[in-house]
């Protein structure tokens, strides 16, 4: 189980970026657009710059949601490869079997 700090701290940088998101996708869309002046570009990533550091949905993990186990974690699922493996023997994971030829 991974400490309970940890599980905490993605949960507020999920928050924050959900909260910023609008405003960090319109000054990704001024940076990136050709059309703009170099100003105006340059203006953009400053403000991107001034956005706080966990609004980046870069800097969120994909983590285990019944362990918090950072690596090995499945998107589809959203658990962790030893939990998979657990609750598929058990039959808990529809349309999951066990491997059989």
């Amino acid at each position: 189980m991974a400490k309970v700090a940890l599980i905490e701290r993605e949960l507020k940088r999920e928050k924050l970026a959900a909260k910023y998101a609008a405003k960090y996708a319109e000054y990704k869309g001024i940076a990136k657009d050709a059309k703009r002046s170099d100003e105006e570009r340059a203006a953009a990533r400053m403000a991107l710059q001034k956005l706080p550091r966990n609004a980046n949905p870069t800097r969120q993990r994909n983590r285990c949601e019944l362990t918090g186990r950072p690596r090995g974690t499945f998107r589809q699922f959203g658990l962790g490869r030893a939990k998979i493996r657990e609750l598929a023997f058990q039959g808990n994971i529809p349309g999951v079997t066990r491997a059989s030829w």
